[in-house]
């Protein structure tokens, strides 16, 4: 296996849903080619061992990604998103929209202990975010409200295309 083949081992839902047009589609590439090469220094380490493939896939992924829950709410007006991003600051985060998604990506600066301990296993290690999320209808990018306070992301989002409410009137009939 070369390190050319190794994006086509297995996929994260959010990276391979995007296509080439999709505006998220330049920063998901990057992060699926983090994702691959660490996948493929740990098939270096097991010897070229064959089987590991989403093995190795699944533990690279977790160790560069954080998984993100999010919520979805809906009102009349706005959708409301709240995510789970412990340990990030509003300066760690950036949220990114289009009329149908949005993305939350994140990076925090991870703090190095100079110690004389090697690490046999972390699972602390994930230091970015990348979450994109297809939203239920179309949101206006530019009236987007984001905040983040004791590890949770809120974000408002207005929905576009609600119309003006017309009254209706009767027409006399003409003869």
């Amino acid at each position: 296996m070369s390190e050319e083949t190794a994006p086509a081992l297995v996929r994260a839902r959010e990276i391979s849903n995007l296509s080439a047009g999709d505006p998220f589609f330049d920063l998901a590439q990057e992060i699926n080619n983090l994702i691959a090469r660490r996948a493929y220094e740990l098939y270096e380490w097991r010897g070229f061992a064959h089987g590991h493939d989403a093995e190795d896939w699944l533990h690279a992924l977790s160790e560069i990604l954080l998984h993100v829950p999010a919520d979805v709410t809906e009102t009349e007006t706005q959708l409301n998103i709240r995510a789970d991003v412990p340990g990030f600051t509003e300066k760690d985060l950036e949220v990114r929209v289009a009329p149908r998604s949005m993305c939350i990506t994140g990076k925090r600066q991870q703090v190095s202990e100079q110690t004389e301990e090697r690490s046999v296993y972390s699972e602390r290690r994930s230091n970015r975010i990348f979450r994109v999320l297809d939203l239920p209808c179309e949101i206006d990018p530019d009236r987007v409200d984001a905040t983040v306070s004791d590890g949770i992301l809120e974000v408002k989002l207005l929905k576009v295309g609600l119309g003006k409410k017309v009254q209706v009137r009767a027409k006399a009939a003409s003869a």
